[in-house]
């Protein structure tokens, strides 16, 4: 381990010990090197890399402070960094969304509020109203879900689908675009969430989110495997 990683390390261990809550500020940089044993290039370093992540943030004229640790700005490059994964990650994705998307939308249901059930519905009547574009239905597809997730009152939860949706919405626009029967069966999908949701049936709701990924899921393994043209399609999705 370098001297850096271990000066962020350190500085990782006092926020989470308490000795650096959320928001507070840090000691003055020569202050922190000397309790660290570092020299002040190095500590620079550590603080720049934990900027990066969102760890810290630096307040011109004021200092460095910890950021309010909230888990939608800690995953903030998940995203990005799911775009950056080759192979048949995709697919890996699309196995991950279905281990964590029907939980939420169970959980969802449990806790949606009128208003919450009111946004997630809008989405469905522009679903419905975008049944000929295919990239503007998928937009509100991956914007329903994200309601539904919001839903759930579990911000980390929440974030980290929304983490793995970029790939896996461009999959679907890709299905959209090759598939004539796909927009009716994503709506007859959809139309079965929001149901459950509106009822307030948590097992309901799982199982029909449940149904709608592993459809998606079973059509891209079809799909996908070993077509190396699939593939290309794919990449030029919009």
């Amino acid at each position: 381990m370098s001297l850096t990683d271990k000066a962020i390390t350190r500085i990782r261990e006092m926020i989470l010990s308490g000795e650096l809550p959320a928001g507070s500020k840090l000691p003055p940089e020569p202050q922190l090197a000397a309790e660290l044993g570092l020299s002040r290039n190095l500590m620079r370093e550590a603080v720049r890399a934990l900027v990066v992540a969102r760890v810290l943030e630096i307040r011109r004229g004021d200092g460095t402070y910890v950021t309010s640790l909230d888990p939608a700005l800690l995953f903030e490059g998940l995203g990005a960094a799911v775009e950056l994964l080759h192979g048949d990650t995709l697919l890996e994705l699309t196995e991950v969304r279905r281990l964590f998307e029907p939980i939420a939308t169970g959980l969802a249901a449990s806790r949606i509020t009128a208003s919450e059930l009111v946004v997630v519905e809008s989405h469905l009547i522009a679903m419905r109203e975008a049944s000929d574009d295919v990239e503007l239905l998928n937009q509100h597809d991956a914007a329903f879900h994200q309601a539904v997730a919001s839903a759930t009152g579990n911000t980390t939860l929440a974030t980290l689908l929304d983490g793995i949706s970029g790939r896996t919405l461009r999959a679907r626009i890709w299905r959209g675009m090759v598939d004539d029967a796909a927009a009716g069966r994503t709506l007859y999908e959809h139309e079965a969430i929001y149901a459950a949701l509106a009822a307030g049936d948590a097992p309901l709701a799982q199982a029909a989110a449940l149904m709608h990924v592993s459809t998606t899921e079973q059509w891209l393994r079809e799909h996908l495997r070993g077509d190396s043209e699939a593939r290309a399609d794919l990449k030029e999705a919009p």
